[in-house]
């Protein structure tokens, strides 16, 4: 299969070592700016009649068949549709899939006129630290997930929070009743240019059954990633960067006690998984969209960005609760993410 990348920077560097690891023909590397061509020609050895400055010379001189969106938020939606009108059969776009629902809807659109699969890069599925948290949420010693707590630092609300927010869909198959945000008042300045803005602070959102989602990412917060899972008898703490997974557990006689007998015995087992990283789980999530096996959909993106959204809302107004309804959400606002 060829296989093009369109961005150059780190991310896409990635993508570029993705796409040989699977034996695919990388068929053409686009970015605007010359340097990041020199570096992959450099680095990774890719030639120069297979690297582009303009992303339709591309797609029209390689005709690729899956097409890898690695650039910033704003040229997504334009970077998506040209490449499924250009015959491309899989795209696969990096987070946050756009910078408006409107262009959500565009991509998504898009790719069903012409019969294109679309992936967005929300790797949760495929990362051990969720895949084993929910399997040990959903046993019976500890009854299941009410909670989850994420408390991280400054991690940005679209560049690392919709991957949480897609993780919590993961693991409940449930949206949002409603959401609710707090953003810090401090401005930090964006790694990837001064154009670009991403909010800190704390969002909650519940569903129809009552479970709920926390994230604290505040801008005074500058360590870490730590993820909460409660349930009626059990609390599990995953150190994402470090690696480790602490579950504490209700001993079994203790189970039908009420909540509010808290310090009860407990049974505590401690798991070593692999820390957080990249690659191997945006490898997955190209292997899935290549072999139509459960990838992350455009419709789970919108999912992501609408919550992004309805916190948005729910800041400028006062903090109030915003019922999560994404077609009366506004469409046509574009947001400042990278």
């Amino acid at each position: 299969m060829r296989v093009a990348v369109i961005g150059a920077g780190r991310m896409g560097r990635r993508h570029i070592q993705i796409v040989r690891d699977l034996g695919l023909e990388l068929a053409g590397v686009c970015d605007s700016d010359p340097k990041s061509l020199e570096t992959v020609r450099e680095e990774l050895g890719v030639s120069a009649e297979r690297c582009f400055s303009d992303a339709m010379t591309l797609l029209g001189k390689a005709r690729p068949e899956c097409v890898i969106v690695a650039t910033t938020a704003p040229s997504h939606c334009n970077l998506v549709c040209r490449s499924a009108e250009k015959g491309a059969r899989y795209i696969l776009c990096e987070k946050p899939m756009a910078t408006s629902l409107d262009e959500c809807d565009q991509m998504i659109q898009a790719c069903r006129a012409h019969q294109t699969k679309l992936a967005i890069n929300h790797q949760m599925r495929f990362m051990q630290q969720y895949t084993e948290a929910k399997r040990l949420v959903n046993l019976d010693s500890f009854g299941g997930l009410r909670s989850v707590s994420v408390i991280a630092g400054n991690i940005g609300m679209a560049m690392n929070g919709t991957h949480f927010f897609e993780m919590f869909r993961y693991l409940t198959n449930e949206t949002p009743l409603e959401v609710t945000a707090w953003f810090s008042p401090e401005k930090v300045p964006n790694l990837r240019g001064p154009q670009f803005e991403d909010q800190a602070g704390c969002v909650r959102f519940t569903t129809s059954s009552g479970k709920r989602f926390y994230m604290e990412v505040g801008a005074d917060l500058g360590h870490g990633t730590k993820v909460i899972y409660a349930g009626p008898y059990g609390q599990m703490v995953v150190d994402e960067l470090a690696g480790l997974m602490s579950l504490s557990l209700r001993e079994e006689p203790q189970r039908e006690l009420p909540t509010t007998r808290y310090a009860t015995p407990s049974v505590e087992k401690s798991l070593k998984i692999r820390p957080a990283e990249m690659l191997d789980p945006s490898k997955a999530v190209l292997e899935a969209l290549i072999n139509d096996r459960n990838a992350p959909t455009g419709e789970d993106g919108r999912q992501t960005v609408s919550i992004l959204v309805a916190a948005y809302v729910s800041h400028e107004n006062g903090h109030v609760p915003v019922a999560f309804e994404p077609t009366k959400l506004p469409r046509k606002r574009v947001f400042p993410w990278a």
